[in-house]
């Protein structure tokens, strides 16, 4: 297209040269109003202007009232687009006055719905509203259905910026229905573009990047790079409420390349003060602080009052952020007074919300409460959810700052309601509503400390395990066919009868700074709360993370075979021996205290006079997600969950569901043909691991894929019908993904990731019967910790339907995991349960001569049920 208009402009330069020569007035006209609509096409709008101005000149020059007022209604657009709003207006003025002068009623009402746009991009929303009224009754009074669908939705948007949501969606909704009739795509793109917009402030996230995405294939189909910035820009914006900063940055970046390319000054300081939020973010404050510099720089030359608000804003929280409270409460307040003015009730609640924020800074709890109420109050009114949650959020920080307990509890269950029903409502996508409740992460806490604090410590309980793995929860109700539960408050009855009832002793782990808090729960009787504090390094923000991670380090030093990228060479051989305790108590071995008694004592020794039995399940919170529990432990059988519902749902799955026969065993993929740039392969054979799968094919009587038979399409074929998984391969170091044989067939020379390696999104993808995995990889059980739990290869088998899976914390032994894996599976065939047959494997590496130091057996851990395989007997084909 862009071709074409360039050999277009060339023919209208030659017309243009012998209309001069040949002194045709006309001919000259018709070419200066073509070169304008070329230029103004490929979004050169100086150029464009150039050539408007030589055609008005002619039009005025001639008497030719219709040609003047056509050069008027363009100049103005071409001037709106390049920001220059009061210019635009001068034009669009002139437009009116000669529409009504030569009686064109279709113009008049064209002239008004342009007025419109320049009013309302200059805040002037009465004057906006005014104008678009006007256009509206002449488009229906000359039957124009295309301007009566533009006024429509012209109207919706300024109802945007008055914060009339429900009136905005009831004009945009009329003129979609009437540009979906007429074809009209410029005005369907404003109706998409602001439907996003309404659904993001309605907290409604999944709805509203439906609606940015059409936006976005919309602008491509017809050309509008300008547009398609936009899109980006809304796009970027979501993905930045959701915590899913990186992507935000990846758009954000798109809009503001795209806003330089066509010359859209005001969209490039939009794209500016988006970057800067997300610098924010993410802590950057030095790049928050230019990109909201650049930001006002731009509103103010181009006049944009809204603009320079935001900017202000932006700058304040860059203060506010490095302590500058003062500095940070000028700029709020330079952004109240312009947000006052224009009536932005939006941009006025947020900066009360900020104030706020700096008076609670400065212990002027009374102030910062007034604030905080103001912040609410519009938040109500505009129907704005997520800006309501952060309200109640900042009303609740700031009474339990004035120690006013009772009301700040109030302020917190409202936050939290607001954020689980836009979560379960309003997001599908796994990830993002990880990123979403991480985001939450401080209300979640904050809710269940309160509590704690007044010593409703059962309740404390409910509120903890209603924020823990929620997005899982959401994914087991599908999996298990429970999609009709309806969401619940924190305080539901499921939720106590799950503490009261509990089959297995249960420890539920809340984690502060330097204080662990603690509920047992028993089969009967309600739950003991205990807590204590522990001492290390001084003050962190992450002490248990430290503490756990110096545990952890000393433990797992010098092992690790089956991990990426290592070689055989780079693996110590030299395993430390150790003389296990023959203490039976709950006790670490002595060769293990040193390191891990920290550790025992923050978590296990509090508790430790309520430990009666031989099994304990775990709800861990935080780093202890990471712990490695069995070596705190030599007689307890203990397992992990991400939270009591999730333990409710599996172990209360549909009897049918999961599969009683077939077996998949995968071993030692071959990894010839997975190579580095320079042709060598980057993965060491696991020749252990083949032995392995062999191994435990004899046992359970199936036919093991090894070597080229191990390809991810195989495996992925296979898995959702088994009752046992068992992969025994190279698993990566952050997250746990599993690496397996490329097809033999695949095209790619060196294969692409997405030929071989098993990711979190492959599995999740999958219905899953088994009711065991066994990862028996490298890292398995590592990726980000969160709210979740660990978010890794572990936690996707959960999800895509697993009843129980055994991962490992970090790099294994191959030869050392052989024969765990040979004692394990022994005990299986037996007809042991899992959690029993693990216990036994790992007594059975500590009573060797070379793999007793918990470095080889310590790393395997047990999440979800405690299972028994019963497998009828199968033969699984290589084919």
């Amino acid at each position: 297209m862009a071709e074409r208009i360039l050999q277009d402009i060339a023919e209208q330069k030659k017309r243009l040269e012998i209309a001069q020569i040949n002194k045709n007035t006309e001919e000259k006209a018709q070419a200066y109003h073509n070169l304008a609509s070329a230029y103004y096409f490929l979004k050169d709008f100086h150029r464009a202007i150039e050539y408007l101005k030589q055609f008005l000149s002619i039009a005025e020059e001639v008497g030719d009232g219709e040609r003047a007022r056509c050069a008027y209604n363009k100049l103005g657009s071409a001037y709106r687009s390049l920001g220059d709003y009061q210019r635009a207006i001068e034009y669009h003025n002139q437009d009116l006055r000669i529409s009504k002068e030569v009686g064109n009623r279709a113009g008049e009402g064209c002239a008004y719905g342009n007025l419109g746009l320049n009013y309302n991009l200059l805040c002037e929303f009465q004057q906006a509203i005014e104008c678009q009224n006007q256009h509206l009754i002449i488009a229906k009074e000359v039957g124009n259905k295309a301007c009566e669908g533009k006024a429509y939705c012209q109207l919706g948007h300024i109802y945007i910026h008055l914060d009339e949501y429900q009136r905005a969606i009831e004009y945009i909704n009329k003129g979609l229905i009437i540009a979906k009739e007429v074809g009209d795509r410029e005005t369907q793109l404003q109706g998409y573009h602001d439907l996003s917009t309404i659904h993001s402030r309605f907290g409604e996230y999944q709805r509203a990047l439906e609606d940015a995405n059409k936006y976005i294939i919309l602008c491509k189909e017809i050309g509008d790079r300008g547009g398609q910035g936009q899109g980006y820009g809304n796009l970027g914006n979501i993905y930045l409420h959701l915590g899913e900063n990186q992507r935000a940055i990846e758009y954000i970046n798109k809009q503001l390349n795209i806003a330089k390319e066509v010359g859209d000054r005001a969209a490039e300081g939009y794209a500016y003060h988006n970057l800067g939020s997300v610098y924010h973010q993410l802590e950057d404050f030095q790049r928050a602080m230019e990109c909201q510099k650049k930001h006002l720089s731009i509103a103010k030359e181009v006049g944009d009052r809204r603009g320079q608000g935001l900017a202000y804003l932006g700058i304040g929280e860059v203060h506010d952020s490095l302590g500058d409270v003062a500095g940070a409460m000028k700029y709020y307040k330079q952004c109240l007074s312009i947000a006052e003015e224009i009536g932005d009730r939006l941009a006025q609640g947020q900066t009360y919300c900020r104030l706020g924020k700096c008076y609670a800074n400065l212990h002027e709890f009374k102030e910062a409460i007034e604030c905080y109420k103001q912040h609410l109050s519009m938040a109500e009114e505009i129907g704005d959810r997520m800006v309501e949650a952060c309200a109640h959020h900042g009303l609740g920080r700031s009474f339990l700052c004035s120690d006013s307990l009772n009301e700040a509890l109030g302020h917190f269950r409202c936050c939290v309601k607001i954020f689980d029903t836009i979560r379960a409502n309003s997001i599908s996508e796994d990830q993002l509503k990880i990123s979403f409740r991480t985001n939450c992460e401080v209300a979640y806490t904050h809710l269940w400390q309160v509590l704690v604090m007044l010593d409703r410590n059962d309740e404390a309980l409910y509120a903890a395990e209603r924020g823990r793995a929620q997005a899982l929860l959401d994914a087991l109700k599908v999996t298990y066919g429970l999609t009709s539960l309806s969401l619940r408050s924190i305080e539901s009855e499921e939720v106590k009868y799950l503490s009261m009832n509990t089959a297995v002793l249960t420890v539920f782990f809340a984690l502060e700074l330097k204080k662990v808090n603690m509920w047992v729960l028993r089969k009967e009787g309600n739950p003991v709360f205990r807590n204590a504090e522990f001492e290390i390094g001084g003050a962190h923000e992450d002490s248990f993370a430290l503490l756990l991670d110096t545990a952890l380090k000393k433990m797992r030093a010098g092992v690790g075979i089956r991990c990426e990228n290592r070689s055989m060479d780079q693996l110590s051989d030299d395993p430390t021996s150790t003389t296990r305790d023959d203490d039976q108590t709950s006790k670490p071995s002595q060769e293990t205290t040193d390191y891990l008694q920290p550790l025992y004592d923050a978590v296990i020794g509090p508790i430790e006079d309520l430990l009666d039995g031989d099994e304990l399940i775990v709800v861990p919170d935080g780093p202890l997600s990471k712990a490695p529990w069995a070596a705190l432990s030599e007689t307890l059988r203990i397992r992990t969950v991400p939270s009591l519902t999730s333990l409710k749902l599996i172990t209360d799955s549909p009897s049918g569901h999961h599969s009683k026969s077939g077996a998949l065993l995968v071993g030692d993929p071959c990894l010839e043909k997975v190579t580095n740039k320079w042709g060598n392969p980057i993965y060491e054979q696991l020749k252990h691991a083949k032995m392995e799968v062999e191994m435990i094919g004899e046992i359970l009587e199936s036919q093991p894929l090894t070597g080229e038979d191990a390809t991810k399409e195989a495996v992925l074929q296979r898995i959702g019908s088994v009752a046992l998984v068992h992969v025994a391969a190279h698993g990566r170091k952050e997250t746990g993904e599993i690496v397996l044989a490329p097809d033999p067939r695949c095209e790619s020379k060196p294969p692409t990731e997405e030929d071989y390696i098993l990711k979190m999104s492959d599995i999740q993808a999958v219905k899953l019967r088994a009711r065991l995995v066994v990862l028996s990889c490298c890292h398995s059980g590592q990726g980000p910790v969160s709210s979740e739990g660990v978010v890794g290869m572990a936690r996707a088998f959960l999800f895509a339907g697993a009843r129980s899976v055994l991962s490992t914390l970090w790099a294994i032994d191959d030869e050392a995991t052989r024969l765990f894996m040979k004692s394990f599976y022994q005990q299986l065939a037996s007809g042991e349960s899992t959690s029993v047959a693990l216990q036994r494997a790992m007594k059975f590496l500590r009573d060797s001569n070379d793999y007793s130091a918990p470095k080889y057996w310590a790393p395997f851990v047990l999440m979800g049920d405690d299972v028994k395989i019963e497998l009828e007997k199968e033969s699984l084909s290589k084919s």
